[in-house]
């Protein structure tokens, strides 16, 4: 089997339709389509019904990361990816990709993306920079999730998983923890999917300034889980947070910098 695509899901009906036929109307591969639904109640399994390449487990978990975890576990295919329920995979994706995951020596591929908006209208297009630990942890986690692959046989199979702990960032940890350990990234210049901004995003939800101190408190766990990945994975310089803040600031600034040299290089490089 080429591929498995894990699906968590909670309450997402009014896209889940969308993103399962995104995955229903690939040809020219195999796959297996695995949905976790931790207990919706909006007729997520009525939509979810209408389309039987799917294996559906409604089952309640402890959040997205678990959910993707149970799907890592059980996953078939030679790749592996993640898909949101309220993503989608771009037409013909997965058969263009295919060619070169089976020519390629590294254990995650990733691609290019589109944000769309609620009706699915395309908002921008975003092109990945070739991978660089340091823009990585020191800039942002640029690897977008809804279009990488992960080699079974050298990531999933070797029981490496999501940290259950992490909400907002564990792409980002996970990312991080596969290039320690070695792993092999690749970018490939083709657009994989889509992802959609629709204001209940866990990773958009607390952007802004917080006018109560709940969304003050939900705004800084998801900078904290930032800030981990830059404490084990990326440069420290003092045992004072403060001072690490500033120079978090500086090294944020030369990464980014980087990753555009980066994406600049590997336009210019065939």
């Amino acid at each position: 089997m080429d591929f498995t695509i894990i699906t968590p899901s909670m309450n997402y009906g009014r896209f889940l339709g969308d993103c399962l036929e995104s995955v229903a109307s690939q040809s020219g591969i195999t796959l297996e389509q695995l949905v976790f639904d931790a207990g919706s109640t909006d007729g997520s399994f009525e939509i979810a019904s209408r389309f039987p390449h799917i294996t559906w487990a409604q089952e309640t978990d402890s959040g997205m990361s678990e959910a993707i975890n149970k799907g890592f576990a059980q996953a078939k295919g030679d790749w592996v990816m993640w898909l949101n329920a309220d993503d989608l995979i771009l037409p013909d994706a997965l058969t263009k990709i295919l060619s070169n995951l089976k020519n390629t020596c590294a254990d995650v591929v990733y691609g290019d993306m589109r944000f769309i908006n609620k009706d699915g209208q395309t908002i921008r297009r975003v092109n990945s920079a070739p991978w660089s630990m340091f823009a990585h942890v020191h800039h942002a986690c640029y690897v977008q999730s809804t279009a990488a692959f992960y080699r079974n046989k050298t990531v999933i199979a070797e029981g490496h998983r999501l940290r259950e702990d992490f909400r907002y960032v564990m792409d980002g940890e996970f990312y991080a923890r596969l290039a320690s350990a070695g792993k092999k990234f690749q970018h490939v210049s083709m657009e994989i999917a889509s992802f959609r901004l629709h204001g209940e995003n866990a990773s958009q939800r607390h952007l802004g300034k917080a006018l109560d101190m709940d969304s003050a408190l939900a705004a800084e766990r998801q900078h904290i889980e930032s800030r981990a990945i830059r404490r084990i994975y990326g440069f420290t310089y003092f045992s004072d947070p403060y001072l690490n803040g500033l120079a978090d600031g500086c090294l944020w600034i030369a990464a980014g910098v980087w990753k555009k040299i980066l994406k600049l290089r590997g336009k210019l490089l065939p």
